[in-house]
């Protein structure tokens, strides 16, 4: 309650609730919302031209015995109004985000919850707590407008809503779709007005505009008493015939059924399971993708793959993965993976070496998860084979094999591997042309792994085919990548340089199914980086006794992009370092594996919460930066604590 009381504490939290197609509910503990993402029903198919915000938010004004109260809470310039935080008695996140209020002898329950394949956001009032009969005034704020950007007072919008029967329907902009809210039992009083200067503080930490105008169209008033419950459906669905209950109780019973196998004595295991559910997303009306993070990212190839074990793989959820897996196979192009879909619906983007090489290690871990192998013969492996065949004669990019059987990659201008921060959208960051450690990581995991299903298939043939240029691979990746003076990998090897920068790319070489190096290389390795980067909220990404280090991610825009990979730390490599941990130190790496896990569960009660978020400063106390709720990082720990859990790390 006492952080709750202080507004610059309070907004440090938020929360976030999706629908299953791309779209949510999000704000912070106290309501004031403090990016341009924020919104009680950010739609996903509101508009040709992307996500949109379209109600900002619903605030509440308790009136009894003369009394206004206000349970809102914004920001404005040089002030805060409401200040209905003082009235908030309670906070939490657990199946769907709950407020207590206490006003005088009031309480009242608000609960918000979005509906699962549809953008519609729930928001229920229990009245807990009252002597008598009071007056609940909700006022909807409009924002209608795409969820990068933000919204000024304008002539276009149209000012006009319908209201009929406990139903007002607004469409403020013709490109945008209609939007119903009903509130069952209401009086709503029409008085159409602008409301200027909203102030999003996370947008101007970051250097990007951030007052905003929202408008509305009235306010809803309705009379309670105590034990009144007080449904209400905001939705670009018509509402005719909708019960509001059962469609929160048919929600509350889906997200109950993720954690049914999850004991309760394992609450964080719990917690990550229901906020891997955010990222599997409808793509379409039989596939499936995976968001790569919340607020601003769509799906992305590498994260997806990535994500893909962790999700939907230790979670039981096996036909997600399937239609998952489906769904990038039939986007692969010249052996590529796409490396993300843009909002828009344009084509995909194919700028990426390593993600159709992080397709192998998804099926290959859904083959051992699900043993489905009809699926995986008829629909994974001939993309696999095609991936294989044109890395090998050249694709895009300059991706294509050397003659020491290691793969080179990169062109001037493009970014190809997962650092890849420019600046100014032309200047590269970390560009790493050449051949990377991971990469050839990867890639010789590839190699192995299709022979193994060739193998397993019955295609002798095809398994030596593979089987010859995977051992080539492994001697020339010793050879060329082992800096015996620092004792651990190089990251990069382009036209004779050697790139001794230590970073964390080199981890895969002993985190993958396959691992690349000896028992004695591998130890070296693990000690580098924990020496290096390991943190206990992630790796960094690149140490910090190196030149270039950057300690903390926040500023302009090209301020962030040129930390972002120079010493920011990444969440998800803490599962590669598991892996890692497990394999080479074994019992003890077990232990000492399990003990990382339990540094990263505070994480979870602060910024994104029940979540983990994408990146964090590279200095103590490592400040949470970047999205507030990323895939892979919920992916990977997930994973970890499980497989840690169950005992069966480097069995599935």
């Amino acid at each position: 309650t006492d952080v709750l009381h202080q507004y610059q504490k309070a907004i440090q939290y938020e929360w976030l609730d999706t629908n299953g197609i791309g779209g949510w509910a999000s704000s912070t503990s106290i309501g004031a919302n403090t990016r341009r993402y924020h919104g009680l029903l950010v739609a996903a198919s509101a508009s040709e031209k992307g996500r949109t915000v379209l109600v900002s938010k619903l605030d509440e004004t308790v009136v009894f015995d003369g009394q206004h109260v206000e349970l809102g809470c914004n920001q404005f310039p040089n002030s805060i109004h409401p200040r209905g935080h003082q009235y908030l008695s309670l906070f939490c996140r657990d199946l769907f985000p709950v407020f207590e209020y206490q006003v005088e002898h009031i309480r009242l329950r608000k609960t918000i919850a979005a509906v699962q394949g549809e953008d519609t956001t729930l928001v229920i009032y229990d009245i807990l707590e009252a002597p008598r009969a009071f007056t609940l005034l909700l006022r909807p704020f409009i924002a209608a407008r795409n969820f990068h950007s933000l919204s000024q007072k304008n002539e276009a919008l149209n000012p006009d809503a319908q209201w009929k029967n406990g139903i007002l329907k607004i469409q403020p902009y013709e490109d945008i779709a209609p939007c119903w809210i009903v509130v069952p039992e209401a009086a709503f009083e029409v008085v159409p007005d602008w409301f200027f200067d909203f102030e999003y503080p996370c947008e101007g930490e970051c250097g990007l505009d951030f007052h905003e105008d929202l408008f509305t169209y009235g306010a809803f008033s309705r009379t309670v008493s105590e034990g009144d419950r007080i449904g209400i459906i905001i939705s670009t669905r018509h509402p005719e015939g909708r019960e509001v209950f059962g469609l929160l109780k048919r929600e509350e019973q889906r997200r109950s059924s993720l954690v049914t196998h999850i004991p309760r004595t394992q609450p964080e295991l719990r917690t990550l399971t229901l906020a891997a559910d955010q990222f599997i997303v409808q793509r379409g009306t039989d596939r499936k993708t995976i968001i790569a993070g919340y607020h601003w990212f769509n799906d992305w190839g590498r994260d997806a793959m990535i994500a893909l074990p962790g999700l939907c793989l230790v979670t039981g959820r096996y036909d997600d993965a399937r239609q998952i897996l489906t769904a990038f196979a039939e986007q692969v192009d010249q052996g590529m993976l796409p490396n993300n879909f843009p909002d828009n619906g344009e084509p995909p983007v194919y700028n990426t070496v390593d993600g159709a090489l992080w397709f192998f290690i998804a099926a290959y871990h859904y083959l051992k998860y699900t043993e489905d192998e009809e699926f995986v013969h008829d629909t994974l492996f001939p993309v696999l084979k095609d991936i294989i065949a044109w890395y090998e004669i050249g694709t895009r990019y300059g991706i294509r094999i050397d003659q020491d059987g290691l793969l080179n990659a990169g062109e001037p201008g493009v970014q190809l591997t997962w650092m890849d921060a420019r600046i100014d959208d032309h200047q590269l960051v970390t560009p790493r042309h050449g051949k990377a450690v991971e990469v050839n990581a990867l890639w010789y995991n590839a190699l192995v792994i299709i022979a193994e299903m060739a193998e397993h298939f019955g295609d002798t043939f095809d398994a030596r085919k593979y089987t010859r240029p995977a051992h080539q691979v492994k001697a020339a990746f010793r050879r060329l990548f082992w800096n015996a003076d620092k004792g651990c990998l190089f990251d990069v090897v382009h036209d004779g340089h050697r790139d001794a920068s230590i970073r964390p790319n080199q981890i895969f070489a002993i985190s993958l199914p396959i691992p690349l190096l000896k028992i004695s290389q591998a130890e070296q390795v693990l000690d580098v980086v924990e020496t290096h980067l390991y943190t206990p909220v992630g790796l960094r990404s690149l140490s910090p006794e190196d030149a270039a280090y950057c300690p903390q991610y926040k500023g302009s825009p090209q301020a962030r992009d040129s930390a972002y990979h120079q010493g920011t730390v990444w969440s998800w490599l803490l599962g590669p370092y598991i892996n890692a941990l497990i394999r080479v130190r074994r019992k003890t790496g077990l232990d000492q594996a399990a003990r990382v896990l339990e540094r990263v569960w505070p994480h979870l009660d602060e910024e994104g919460l029940g979540t983990v978020s994408e990146i964090f400063d590279g200095d103590p106390p490592h400040t949470p930066r970047g999205c507030i709720t990323q895939a892979w990082s919920v992916a990977e720990i997930l994973r970890s604590g499980i497989e840690i859990q169950t005992r069966t790390v480097g069995k599935k």
